[in-house]
């Protein structure tokens, strides 16, 4: 049988977030949520709520809404967004280079995101940017459901919640400090290795395969 020396490695599959990570949402997002406040006559500090992006959306409407009132206005926020946020958004800085530097290795890119998934792939879309797989409302260690599912050897992610997820699915943990969190808050996590932002991606995967091999 020695012609199973050289069977390749399975494909990689890489996982990315999406909030900060590929794409800078701040604009759109704080947009979203400053028609939010106008719509319900209700006080949001849409400054603020941008300083802290990555976990589900009611985690933070509940800062500014009653309890009760998270299920309709979750809904409301959702259903303005496409309108008001797609446009707005840019890619982060390397993001298709990322993903496309996954494709080139012969692997399968995937996006795995709190966000509710419709509007994650409106972003993509609007971006030009297309993933193998985009699988939404999965927040921290929930992700590892879709990590586990897909493969995925590798998760990318810029938030705590982010290297959590790819702890719990058994994945290495590659941070980016692009989002809320700084890099020792990353490392202290847990994270295995943390890139400045997705630019030191394509480097990284390139030393990682072999390494992997």
């Amino acid at each position: 049988m020695a012609h199973m020396a050289f069977t390749t490695p399975p494909a990689l599959t890489v996982g990315f977030d999406l909030d900060m990570t590929l794409i800078d949402s701040r604009p759109g997002i704080r947009a979203c949520y400053q028609a939010l406040s106008e719509r319900t006559g209700t006080y949001i500090d849409a400054d603020l709520t941008v300083t802290r992006l990555g976990p589900p959306l009611a985690e933070e409407l509940i800062n500014w809404f009653r309890a009760e009132e998270i299920p309709a206005m979750a809904d409301l926020y959702r259903e303005m967004y496409p309108a008001i946020a797609i446009t707005a958004t840019p890619a982060m800085t390397g993001a298709r280079e990322a993903i496309a530097a996954v494709r080139e290795a012969g692997g399968r890119a995937i996006v795995v995101t709190a966000k509710y998934e419709p509007n994650a792939k409106l972003h993509l879309a609007h971006l030009g940017i297309e993933p193998d797989a985009v699988i939404g409302d999965l927040w921290a260690e929930q992700k590892a459901q879709a990590l586990r599912e897909h493969d995925a050897g590798v998760y990318v992610g810029d938030h705590v919640g982010d290297v959590r997820g790819a702890r719990t699915a058994g994945a290495l943990s590659v941070a980016v400090a692009t989002g809320p969190c700084p890099e020792e808050e990353l490392r202290a996590a847990g994270a295995d290795v943390v890139l400045a932002d997705l630019t030191e991606f394509p480097r990284w995967l390139s030393d990682y395969r072999p390494a992997r091999a």
